[in-house]
This record gives C-alpha cells, sequence and structure tokens, in this order.
C-alpha cells in the first residue's frame, strides 16, 4: 500500500465541468454491474460532467446511434437492486480488430468522450487498455479519412480509460474480491442448502457442478470454503467448477464432503479414498453427502473428471442413490448481494475521482479492493498477472488454505490423532449472530485435530458457572456450518459476579483454555478474566475472543462474524418495502434498524440500500438537519422519482425517535408525499448465515485454536499449564487484510464503554459517499478513498 498524503484535498477541487465520461458492461455480466454504473452517473453529474450509457458494451461502441445515450441522475434509480446489467453487455468480436476500434473512436468523438469506465473482465479491460494505447493513430486516421477535422482530433486527444473488474470467478490480480463473486456464492449457497433437505429426506448422494472458469486465485478460496464443509454436514456434495474460488469456497460454505478442482489434481486411489469417506459419513447415520466438482477438474494423468463420472463411481462402489446437479447460469442471476452493491459503489466513486485527475501521463488503472479500501492499480500490470496463476497453486497463501482444508478434513482411515493432554472450552457470549456455528465448528474439529479435548459450554457463562460443561466430538458438530443462531446458546451476562463458582468450574473440568465467540460482551468478559487473575489463578490460562455480532461494535476488528449476514436482511427486507410503492403515489419508508449505539448497519446498510439519508449516533443531528432532509426529499419527489427510504439507527438520538422522525416527515411532507414506517428488529439476527459469515467464522476459529494450542506448550511448565501475561488473553481480530492477535487490555484505550463502540470505526468515512449517491452538496475525501499516491507508484501485490 502506498502512504498516504499529508494534506488532505476535497474532490470540489477536481472538477468535472466540459468533461465527458462514457460507462460501458462488457463480458459476462455480474451481479453488482448495475450498482457500479448508478455510481460512475451519479459521481459523474455530481461533478459536472457529462455521462453516456454505451449499451450492448463494445458493440454499442462501434455502432453508434442510440447506443450511446446521455444519463440522467433519475436514469439510474432503482438500478442498485437489479442483477445483470441493464445497459446490457455483449462480445464484440469487430472491437477486436483495428477497423471495429476505428469506428468506436469516431462514434467517441462525435460526442466529445474522452473518458471511459470499462466494467468487465481481464480480456475487457486489456481491449480498452490497446484502445486508448491506439487513440493517437485512430484520430489521425479519422482526420485523414475526412470523419473529424483537426481541431476535434486535437480537443479530443487524449483518451483516459478506468477500469472496474465484474466477474464471478474472482480471477483477476489485484484485487480482494471482484464485483459479482459474492453474489455467486450467494446463489450457489442458497441451491446446496435447499438441496440437503431433499438429499437428507431420501438418503442422497448429490454431485454439484458450479460455473466458472480457470482462476488460481479464485482456487485458493474453494479450497477454503471445502475445508470449512469437509464433513459437515449429513450429505456429500461434489461441486464441479473451473473457477476454483467459486468451487473451494461454496464446499467449505455448504459442508460439502469432497471437492475437485483443476488446480489440485487428486492422486492415483481418489476413488476408493473418496468412496471410503462417503461410506463412513453413512456409517455415522448421515442421510446425505455433497461431492463439489470443478467443470475443469482434471486427475493427475490430465484425465477430465466429471460429474457423471462421479456419480457412477458413487452407484456402481456403494450403491447410494445419486443425482447430478449443474447450477449453470443460476450463478449469474439474481439480485446482488450487499457487499457486491457496496463494493460496486465504492468503485463507481473512485474511477470518476480517477479520471478527474489523470492526465496525458497517466496509464490506465483498474480500481481494486485492499482490505477495507479501494485503490488504483496499473490496469496492464494486473492483466499481466493473471495469466501467472497457474503457478499461484504454489505460493504460500494457497499451501496455508489447502492446509487449512486438510485440517478440517479428517475421517476415520486417518492416522490416530494426537494427545496433547490439555482441555479447551469453548462457549457464546452476548446477542447470537449468523456464522456462531461455523466458528464453534471449526475450533472443535481444529481443536480434535491439534489432540486437544473439546468441552462446549451451554449459555454462556452463565452455564459455565452452573456447570453446563460437556465434552464435544467430531460428530456432534456435523451440520453446523449452515445454522443460523446459536446452537450453544448464548447469554449476555458477564462473569464478575461469579468469579469463585466459574474458577470452581475450571477446576473441576481441568480447563486449561478458553475460545470466547461472541461481541462487546465477549470482549468485557475477557477483560474481566484476565483483570480477576491476580486474584484467581485459575484464570491463568490462554483465553482468546472471536468477534461476533451483527452490531460490529467490537473494538480491535474492523468486521465481526454476523455483520454480513445482517446487512443483507436489511437490504432485502429494504428491497421489497421499496418495490411496495411500485405504482404507488409517491411514499418516503423510515427504516429502523438494530445496532446499539454503533451505526454500522445503519450507515452500510443504507448505502447498499440506496437511501437517502441514515441517522446515527456517531453523526449528531438536530431538528434543522431533519428539516433539510425534508425539504431534499420534496425536492426529489418532484424529479418523478416516486419513493425515499430513511434509515435509523436504534440509538441514534433518545429524543429524535422513529416514531417522531416518521410523524414530522408526515406532517411536513403533506402534499407532496406520505410514510410509513418499519422497525426491522429481531430478524436481522436470524437466518441462514451468509457465505462470508460462513467462511469467516471457520478461518478464524481454526486460526484462534492454533494460536491456543502454541500458548498452551509455551505455558505449560512443572505439569500445569500457568499464563499470566497481557498477550495471553487476546482477541483475534481483521484488521484490513491482517488477522492480528491483540491484547484486550491493551484495547481499553480504544474503546468506548459507556457507548460500548470502538473510539475509531473505519465505516465512517463511507458515509459522503452515501449522501453523495443520494444527492447532497458535501464533502468527500479524496485522501480517504484509496488514491494514496500516484497510479504509477502503486502496484499489485504478488501472488501470496
Amino acid at each position: 500500500m502506498a502512504k498516504q498524503q499529508d494534506t488532505k484535498k476535497l474532490f470540489e477541487d477536481l472538477s468535472g465541468t466540459g468533461k465527458s465520461i462514457g460507462v460501458l458492461t462488457s463480458g459476462g455480466d455480474a451481479q453488482g454491474m448495475n450498482a457500479a454504473v448508478r455510481a460512475v452517473v451519479r459521481m459523474g453529474i455530481y461533478v459536472g460532467a457529462k455521462v453516456y450509457f454505451i449499451h450492448e458494451g463494445y458493440q454499442g461502441m462501434v455502432d453508434g446511434g442510440d447506443n450511446i445515450e446521455e444519463a440522467s441522475w433519475e436514469s439510474v434509480s432503482s438500478m442498485l437492486q437489479v442483477g445483470g446489467t441493464v445497459i446490457g453487455s455483449a462480445r464484440c468480436k469487430e472491437f477486436r480488430s483495428h477497423e471495429g476500434r476505428l469506428k468506436a473512436a469516431h462514434q467517441l468523438v462525435l460526442r466529445g468522450i474522452t473518458n471511459l469506465c470499462v466494467i468487465g473482465g481481464d480480456g475487457s479491460l486489456t481491449g480498452a487498455n490497446l484502445f486508448r494505447e491506439e487513440w493517437s493513430g485512430l484520430l489521425e486516421e479519422l482526420v485523414r479519412q475526412g470523419l473529424i477535422d483537426e481541431e476535434a482530433a486535437q480537443n479530443n486527444s487524449e483518451l483516459h480509460i478506468v477500469g472496474m473488474v465484474g466477474s464471478i470467478d474472482n480471477d483477476f490480480c489485484g484485487t480482494d474480491m471482484t464485483i459479482g463473486t459474492d453474489s455467486a456464492l450467494h446463489r450457489i449457497i442458497e441451491v446446496v442448502d435447499a438441496i440437503m433437505t431433499t438429499a437428507q429426506s431420501h438418503q442422497r448422494t448429490f454431485v454439484l457442478e458450479v460455473m466458472g472458469r480457470h482462476c488460481g486465485y479464485g482456487m485458493t478460496f474453494i479450497f477454503i470454503y471445502s475445508l470449512l464443509y469437509s464433513n459437515v454436514c449429513v450429505f456429500a456434495c461434489v461441486c464441479v467448477c473451473v473457477c476454483r474460488y467459486l468451487a473451494l469456497v461454496s464446499a467449505l460454505a455448504c459442508g460439502a464432503d469432497w471437492v475437485l478442482i483443476p488446480e489440485m489434481p487428486p492422486e492415483d486411489g481418489w476413488e476408493e479414498h473418496m468412496c471410503q469417506k462417503l461410506s463412513e459419513n453413512r456409517a455415522d447415520k448421515k442421510r446425505l453427502n455433497i461431492i463439489i466438482v470443478a467443470e475443469g477438474a482434471i486427475d493427475c494423468h490430465n484425465k477430465p473428471i466429471t460429474t457423471n463420472h462421479i456419480k457412477e463411481l458413487v452407484v456402481s462402489c456403494l450403491g447410494f442413490d445419486t443425482r447430478v446437479t449443474i447450477l449453470g447460469h443460476v450463478q449469474r442471476g439474481g439480485t446482488p448481494s450487499a457487499f457486491d452493491r457496496i463494493l460496486a459503489s465504492r468503485m463507481g466513486v473512485e474511477a470518476v475521482l480517477a479520471l478527474l485527475e489523470a492526465s496525458d501521463s497517466t496509464p490506465a488503472c483498474v480500481v481494486s479492493l485492499c482490505g477495507n479500501q479501494a485503490v488504483r492499480l496499473p490496469l496492464m500490470e494486473c492483466v499481466q498477472m493473471v495469466s501467472a496463476y497457474v503457478s499461484l497453486i504454489f505460493c504460500r497463501s494457497f499451501e496455508n488454505n489447502l492446509n487449512t482444508y486438510k485440517l478440517l478434513s479428517y475421517h476415520k482411515a486417518d492416522s490416530k490423532l494426537p494427545n496433547s493432554s490439555f482441555n479447551v472450552a469453548v462457549l457464546n457470549v452476548g446477542a447470537p449472530a449468523a456464522g456462531m456455528n461455523a466458528a464453534v465448528r471449526s475450533a472443535v474439529r481444529v481443536g480434535i485435530k491439534e489432540g486437544h479435548k473439546m468441552f462446549a459450554v451451554n449459555d454462556g457463562f452463565e452455564g459455565f458457572y452452573k456447570g453446563q460443561i460437556k465434552e464435544i466430538t467430531w460428530g456432534d458438530v456435523a451440520g453446523w456450518t449452515g445454522q443460523g443462531g446459536s446452537i450453544l446458546g448464548t447469554k449476555r451476562t458477564l462473569p464478575a459476579k461469579h468469579l469463585d463458582k466459574i474458577a470452581e468450574q475450571i477446576r473441576i473440568h481441568n480447563i486449561n483454555a478458553l475460545l470466547v465467540i461472541g461481541g462487546f460482551e465477549a470482549f468485557e468478559c475477557l477483560l474481566q478474566l484476565y483483570e480477576a487473575r491476580t486474584s484467581h489463578e485459575d484464570f491463568c490460562i490462554p483465553m482468546c475472543v472471536l468477534p461476533a455480532t451483527i452490531s460490529n461494535n467490537v473494538p480491535g476488528t474492523d468486521l465481526s462474524i454476523g455483520a454480513d449476514t445482517s446487512l443483507n436482511a436489511i437490504v432485502e427486507t429494504c428491497d421489497r418495502i421499496k418495490q411496495s410503492a411500485s405504482g404507488t403515489k409517491r411514499r418516503v419508508f423510515i427504516i429502523e434498524t438494530m445496532g446499539g449505539y454503533c451505526g454500522y448497519l445503519a450507515s452500510v446498510g443504507g448505502l447498499a440500500a440506496g437511501a437517502d439519508t441514515v441517522y446515527i449516533y456517531e453523526e449528531p443531528f438536530n431538528i434543522r438537519d431533519l428539516q433539510s432532509n425534508v425539504e431534499h426529499l420534496t425536492e426529489k419527489m418532484k424529479t418523478g422519482i416516486q419513493r425515499g427510504l430513511v434509515l435509523r439507527n436504534e440509538n441514534s438520538n433518545e429524543n429524535f425517535t422513529t416514531d417522531f422522525i416518521y410523524q414530522l416527515y408526515s406532517e411536513e411532507g403533506k402534499g407532496v408525499f406520505d410514510c410509513r414506517k418499519n422497525v426491522l428488529g429481531h430478524m436481522q439476527q436470524g437466518g441462514a448465515p451468509s457465505p462470508f459469515d460462513r467462511n469467516f467464522g471457520t478461518k478464524i476459529a481454526a486460526k484462534a485454536i492454533q494460536w491456543i494450542s502454541r500458548k498452551l506448550k509455551e505455558s505449560y511448565k512443572d505439569g500445569k499449564v500457568f499464563a499470566n501475561t497481557e498477550d495471553t488473553a487476546c482477541l483475534l481480530g481483521m484488521r484490513r487484510r491482517t488477522m492480528a492477535f491483540q491484547p484486550v487490555v491493551q484495547l481499553k484505550d480504544e474503546t468506548d464503554f459507556a457507548h460500548r463502540i470502538p473510539k475509531e470505526q473505519w465505516w465512517l468515512k463511507l458515509r459522503p459517499l452515501m449522501k453523495i449517491l443520494a444527492k447532497y452538496k458535501t464533502s468527500y475525501d479524496v485522501s480517504d478513498s484509496g488514491q494514496l499516491e500516484p497510479v504509477t507508484r502503486v502496484r499489485p501485490k504478488k501472488a501470496d
């Protein structure tokens, strides 16, 4: 990452007056493309530029005419929640030729378009870069042919290109995630979850073929998912997919018993090994099996492995009732997830800023995601690195993910597990959050593979001091990954009042380490236990907390388990609420979200749902602000837009309640719009966990148990575990791209205990972006947008 600029520059310093921007989508469609188009249009208009839709991708650019249409603010209304691409996408052979690119250049010059936002895969972006490199020559040729004059050529002498990667395959180097990948995983997991019910009913084996293409980077994630779900479900699922990411991650997220991908051809004898594993599952009274096969899967002799071959193998060897399901283009369809909407919106805004800052020496760039930040990288360097993905299977990241997969993949034929003689307890604390069960499952199985005896504590620390502690085995957590809520049970009870009883239970069960999975209460609990070490030696054991709360208000981490699932629930509900206004008179919806004093759900959910206003505690507001928001919506209704959306965090203001805001809007909007209110309540905590939360919970729990194992070995002396240093009571959080163990006592200074939130929250920088896309006049700090130094000095990370 580049170093941050010393001085902050507001986007008002970058004017788009006199500039024209063309936006197109090319190649295969991906959910979230429309959100990117919407962001480009609105940000472009916001800075004073003209923005043009280029329909049907490069084909529309070549053909011109009505395919190139000026966009308005209202023309992208209601696009956010639509899958695919509204402006169309097409493969264009003509653009690959010099003559085709000459026609496209002529069409752009006729409209004065010298800035292009291209949303597509590596092929689309490569074509855009070639077009830019040829631009001067194309203009000279147009002048010679008399199609344009010298003045037009001079006025349009520079063509600037900014790319955004829209691909469900997650196959582009330089970005953590491409637009559409998360939504594709949602579609896959929805199908697999549905198939599991019928498979379990009939004791069937299902072989699933997943869409995709060769992608070394994606393969890494696929293995992660496979690891997450291997041997977890009662059924075995086989998924076929060329893209390693979709296959591996979906396998992890659904608990597949076996996964086959092209990046890791199975060794000779894999058929017998797989059938043995499936047979053991049935012997353990598991009623279903799921196998995931990538469509490009091959064996060690480069022979294709197909779903039909897998089916015939299972039927002939085991006699199991087996079915094949090919997901196909289902993975490309449907509504984009909350993540893809936010990602695309941020990339779209950043793309416009990149075009405004571009000069004749600025290379074409691609807007990418790095941790929680949007950054710009040289386009062609990223494209060139994509071809090197085949060797990614040898990189450290892939190796680590593969090791994690193997760690969670276990069957009886394996050699005997080590015996560490350590006992590790796992419990949930605070409100339930989707993904908690995936974390518990991963912790239990990794702990068993490490040789520990694992104990489950029911009902948090309340159950702990009551002695609700029992050993939990490998099979006990089967099928937990896709379950919402907390199967162990969870309570908000803090340990401070019951320290003596908790210490007694630790002695009775000889607990040597503790893993606490929960929200802000879990952080407080571990802090209390750490501080009680001076009076209770029983708490001198390694302890770790994993952040799991929909509120995402735990210090020391950017994201918490459960927050992604909750965001998707909010966005889905807002979509339905907005749809209910279709065909009716002008209407404004007031929606209350959960989150305590933390405005994460309201703010990020508002950005993903296209909210007009979001009220949160972190950004104080008064009656004048409320009046201004009403006036803004009144003006919006006059433009022909029929509905408005206002989100309010539950504790944003003790006086300006949801009822008060509803009544104020209803009164002030009389004659212009009417109002409806909706309190989402605990629906935000329910439902099956999203693919992200399943994967995140699995990976973070596995890492925590491995840390506990190291600390147990370090602190074991004279036949006893004794750990009383700061670094033996930690919170494992994700900071940007890094998983970090942080002593809970050191996080005290970063915490606002009165309001149960961190003092600094990264997502607050997204609020100006949300306001801009809602047409509010506001400042936007470019230094927060991710462009931290000149593009030519930013380089994509090597495969790691």
